[in-house]
């Protein structure tokens, strides 16, 4: 889940390029010392994490509030939860994930027993992003410590509040030689990844993503990215579009639309669109209150993060709305208050910002059509989304899109609700990112799948030189047999 928000310079605190090195050499060493740590000593871990998040929780959720007025449900159901859901699965599953595992010889290989042992990478580098920045911060930190590396966390400078909680949780949980956070801006982030990390776990744009690609590659350590993009909406003739609508505006506006996996914009079949827009008008009624006065005011709406990313927000609907874009809602906007109603828009010109950039806000753009093919081609003209989702009773639709149009996820009837699937893995594709995280794929992304081969029986031995006729003839029934 991503910001749009790209790395930058704020009033965070200053950093010690000293304290960072002395920390980051401090997890090497510790790094080469508990390579052998079994799954006791890393369940511990997870377990004595779990108290802390468990007996503090009041404290999060000021700190959500004071960085985001974020509702209390949100918090517990966007935040809390997923990172508890996390805990107890690696918990629960831990010891399976890290044993052995043997894999049946090759013709070639009869005689060898061969593994795959799932062995830490070592330290570990975790920058999270603000727009949910518990969750975002502690899943990633779950997987790489029941993968038994050692981490360096990053929080967001952007939410201070949740920054400091998690720095005295994580102190509380963890000698820094185990797990360090560094708080920070753009120096913070830049003294980190000049720093030969063995992997590097980033959730955040895709602008920002290269630049952390480019710095990691110059150590060629490991990388997931977990960055962002236009998830489109396709809702086709067939939909239930009453259930659709009430999804869909779930999905947009929780976290006030600062979701990197939120519906970005929507498509939808002209048969259904006026019924669409009506249910979707009902659901703003009924989730933040029929007047706008009510919804600047409703406790269950989320505010936007700061005021550069109000203005960036408020540019993108003032460019649409003067370039001809039509609104569906009522408009009130406060930034004082980081306060944007829930917006929806149709007829927005191709070349507006809202249709080329990631929105990240609570706008969802409609676009109507009447040819399936013509959605496709519009899709797959962007560049790849991290989730696709599809609101259709039609099997057959369900599968072309599937099949046609690329993206990291997909979820059919529904939206978001992917992300919770800890048996699932989640991540994006090309520009919306790279390798998978949660669950068992969450420990595979910090753990090296190292190979072991130990052998019984020398059946190669007998293809070494000289090479007498004998042994070419076995080298071409090799080929033929066991390549």
């Amino acid at each position: 889940m991503s910001s749009n928000a790209a790395i930058e310079a704020t009033s965070a605190p200053v950093i010690n390029r000293e304290a960072v090195r002395a920390s980051f050499d401090a997890q090497v060493a510790r790094a080469g010392a508990t390579r052998g740590d079994g799954a006791k000593t890393r369940l511990q871990r997870l377990e004595r994490l779990e108290a802390a998040i468990l007996s503090s929780v009041d404290a999060l959720h000021d700190a959500c509030a004071a960085d985001f007025r974020k509702p209390k449900t949100e918090i517990e159901l966007s935040e809390i939860a997923p990172v508890i859901g996390e805990l107890r699965f690696a918990r629960k599953n831990l010891k399976r994930w890290m044993k052995p595992r043997r894999v049946r010889p090759t013709l070639m290989m009869l005689g060898n027993r061969g593994e795959i042992r799932y062995e830490p990478k070592g330290v570990a580098l975790v920058i999270s992003p603000w727009n949910y920045a518990f969750n975002l911060s502690m899943g990633p930190l779950v997987s790489a410590v029941a993968a038994g590396n050692s981490v360096m966390l990053k929080p967001s400078e952007f939410t201070p509040n949740v920054a400091e909680y998690i720095s005295g949780l994580v102190g509380s949980v963890f000698d820094d030689s185990e797990v360090a956070v560094i708080e920070g801006g753009i120096e913070a982030s830049q003294v980190l990844l000049d720093l030969p990390f063995d992997h590097v776990f980033f959730t955040g744009s895709p602008q920002v993503g290269r630049i952390v690609a480019a710095a990691a590659s110059r150590h060629l350590a490991s990388i997931t990215l977990e960055l962002g993009g236009k998830s489109p909406t396709i809702i086709d003739r067939t939909a239930d579009v009453t259930k659709a609508a009430r999804r869909i505006a779930w999905g947009k506006f929780i976290n006030n639309g600062q979701t990197c996996i939120a519906p970005d914009h929507a498509y939808v079949d002209d048969a259904v669109f006026g019924d669409f827009v009506s249910e979707f008008q009902k659901c703003i009624d009924e989730f933040y209150g029929q007047s706008i006065d009510a919804r600047a005011s409703s406790r269950h709406y989320c505010r936007i993060v700061n005021r550069k990313h109000f203005q960036r927000l408020s540019s993108l609907v003032d460019e649409a709305v003067n370039a001809g874009a039509r609104r569906l809602t009522l408009d009130r906007r406060d930034e004082d208050e980081l306060f944007m109603a829930p917006t929806l828009l149709e007829n927005i010109p191709r070349d507006c910002g809202l249709m080329q950039e990631e929105i990240f806000g609570p706008v969802l753009p409609l676009i109507r059509f009447t040819d399936l093919a013509d959605v496709v081609t519009d899709v797959n003209t962007r560049p790849k989304p991290l989730a696709l989702y599809i609101y259709s009773k039609n099997r057959e639709t369900t599968a072309r899109l599937l099949r046609e149009i690329p993206s990291g996820d997909a979820v059919v009837n529904h939206n978001l609700i992917h992300f919770l699937h800890k048996r699932l893995p989640f991540g994006g594709i090309g520009n919306s990112g790279i390798g998978k995280s949660h669950g068992y794929h969450g420990f595979l992304a910090f753990s090296h799948e190292r190979s072991v081969v130990t052998n019984h029986v020398g059946l190669v031995d007998r293809l070494f030189p000289p090479y007498a006729p004998a042994v070419e003839r076995m080298a071409l029934w090799a080929r033929r047999f066991f390549a």
